[in-house]
């Protein structure tokens, strides 16, 4: 006689909710309408907040004296735009020899700075470098402690470096900080490609320009704009070293005119005459000093990520 067919699988009761896998955080649930709409108008704010003060200081560069005495100082409506301010600054004076300082010690101090961090991060990348654990253990002290100002400026005057340029170079030439981003992303190229050029007979430098270099154009380029950003915006090591007011760069030309209140050489008959506000010029000098860091920016940007997490994380 035909009969069911009968489940033998037990009936799998429903688990109690104490055993049941919690929810998904918070931050990948999806975002609600309101929390879009908080977002973007959080993002906007935080653009406006950055971008309204560099709106005020490009626009008043560009003002005439007449337009800044009638707001009674700095000016967030144009009213006519002049270029007298950047004519005067660049047609050979203080401000003129100034950027060209600070431009030979950002290219040349850049360059020197990342030789020195590339081959001391490619060595200590590999295992069977001579002394290469102590030698990362002596750079990681460097980072906690240091000689301090006053031995620094001794060692510095010392070795005659004095009202030269090499001291806006030399004694922030390196960054420990740099090297252990670049040794991290060299530590994580493939060992077996290293080992498959030297049996080819590459040697160390070659394998470094060919091979590792090639391979991390991103953190190269981050790091290489590091140095360059602290170059261009470095003025301590001026003002402690050098005494010589035209061997001054940029930077430091710019605080002593905001400071002093003061117009650089060569502007005073223009400002005197009323073609020309030392406000417009104190403006015009900022913006000169922002203006290679904005430029140059956007091209690194789409390296930050892969540059700067890829070598810290494998470092």
């Amino acid at each position: 006689m035909w009969e069911p067919r009968q489940d033998t699988e037990p009936v799998r009761q429903k688990a109690p909710r104490w055993w049941q896998a919690p929810p998904r955080p918070t931050w990948e649930e999806e975002p609600s309408k309101a929390g879009l709409a908080g977002k973007g108008l959080t993002l906007t704010l935080a653009c406006l907040a950055i971008l309204f003060p560099l709106w005020i200081v490009v626009v008043t560069s560009l003002s005439s004296r007449k337009t800044i005495d009638e707001v009674g100082g700095l000016v967030m409506v144009p009213k006519g735009i002049t270029f007298i301010a950047y004519k005067e600054l660049l047609s050979g004076g203080q401000v003129t020899r100034a950027a060209i300082v600070s431009i030979l010690v950002t290219l040349i101090g850049t360059a020197f700075s990342m030789t020195v961090s590339v081959l001391c991060a490619y060595g200590l990348s590999r295992p069977g470098s001579l002394a290469h654990r102590w030698i990362l253990m002596i750079l990681l002290a460097t980072m906690f402690f240091s000689a301090g100002l006053i031995p620094t400026y001794l060692l510095v005057q010392t070795l005659g470096l004095t009202d030269s340029y090499l001291a806006l170079i030399l004694p922030s030439a390196v960054s420990v900080f740099n090297i252990l981003v670049l040794r991290g992303f060299f530590t994580g190229i493939s060992q077996e490609l290293v080992d498959s050029a030297r049996i080819d007979g590459a040697g160390d430098f070659r394998i470094l320009w060919q091979i590792i270099m090639p391979l991390s154009r991103a953190v190269i380029a981050v790091i290489t704009l590091f140095y360059a950003v602290g170059y261009w915006s470095a003025w301590f090591n001026a003002s402690l070293y050098l005494n010589d007011q035209d061997m001054m760069p940029l930077q430091n030309v710019m605080i002593q005119l905001v400071q002093k209140q003061e117009a650089p050489v060569g502007l005073g008959q223009a400002i005197k005459t009323g073609q020309l506000s030392g406000l417009a010029v104190q403006m015009a000098v900022m913006v000169m000093a922002l203006l290679p860091v904005a430029v140059l920016s956007p091209f690194v940007q789409r390296h930050f990520k892969k540059g700067m997490l890829t070598g810290a994380v494998k470092g």
